[in-house]
């Protein structure tokens, strides 16, 4: 079992949750993250800590279309181990619909740089 990241992410990319995360699975996008299903240890505690609720265990029904993105794009982007400033317009699409056909991009984030 792994937690994955969702479309509830996209264009608010919060890291308050790699910040948590004791294994630094997750990894970074230019505007999500995703977590690496196979780094994952399933501890639960960056579940909590995402203002905008993106992040699911596998096991829920949502999560499930969401898993090969997060293993995908663990395999191209950078990892990310420190907590970074939230997008300036982080708040404005928190609860927005469509997101990822709105603002998916395969682009990697810059990481820990």
């Amino acid at each position: 079992m792994t937690y994955v990241v969702t479309e509830s992410c996209i264009k608010c990319k919060y890291t308050d949750c790699v910040e948590v995360c004791p294994v630094d699975c997750f990894y970074e996008g230019k505007n999500m993250l995703v977590i690496h299903p196979d780094e994952c240890i399933d501890c639960g505690v960056c579940e909590p800590e995402c203002p905008p609720e993106a992040i699911l265990p596998d096991t829920d029904p949502e999560a499930e279309k969401w898993l090969d993105l997060n293993t995908q794009y663990s395999e191209q982007w950078p990892n990310i181990t420190r907590k970074k400033d939230a997008p300036t317009d982080a708040e404005s699409h928190q609860g927005e619909d469509d997101k990822y056909n709105k603002y998916f991009t395969p682009e990697p984030g810059s990481g820990d740089d």
